[in-house]
């Protein structure tokens, strides 16, 4: 959350012209409502399985694409495996948690599980969660540190690594 995922996905699939899909907003269209709405109605269980489902559907496509996933995909149903494909090429844009923390705290409004946490309480959440999934994180096939670059350049040193 707050790494850039997203805006780097679409960048990349910009100058690479291929398609980018996001795996939250590939969800959202099968459930037919907001990941919100899927974890506030049919709890995480639920929409990790639907996550799983849906990733490994776009997982199985033969074409080129940009995916970008949540911060949490990887970590559950052995989604990090499916990264580790022959044909796939992953990288988990690694930022510090200060950098994260700043800003998250500028977009709490439209993040739920934040909305409420205030200072250190929101730098360690932030905190816990890498610490959590880094083990998972670093399966990716590369690292990028992503902390202090510009988003031209993080496109750039992704497009360095896929030549």
């Amino acid at each position: 959350m707050g790494s850039g995922k997203s805006t780097i996905a679409r960048l990349l699939a910009q100058q690479l012209q291929i398609p980018v899909l996001d795996l939250d907003e590939c969800i959202e269209k099968k459930e037919q409502m907001s990941i919100h709405s899927i974890f506030e109605n049919k709890g995480e269980i639920y929409f990790r399985k639907s996550e799983h489902e849906v990733f490994k559907e776009l997982m199985a496509f033969s074409n080129e694409f940009v995916l970008s996933l949540g911060g949490g995909t990887p970590c559950y149903a052995n989604n990090h495996e499916l990264l580790r494909g022959e044909s796939v090429v992953s990288f988990y844009l690694k930022v510090p948690v200060e950098v994260l923390t700043e800003r998250l705290q500028q977009e709490k409004q439209s993040r739920p599980l934040i909305a409420a946490k205030e200072g250190q309480e929101l730098q360690d959440f932030i905190a816990q969660h890498l610490f959590e999934r880094s083990y998972y994180y670093h399966k990716a096939t590369h690292v990028i540190d992503a902390g202090e670059k510009a988003q031209e350049e993080i496109v750039a040193e992704i497009e360095s690594y896929l030549i």
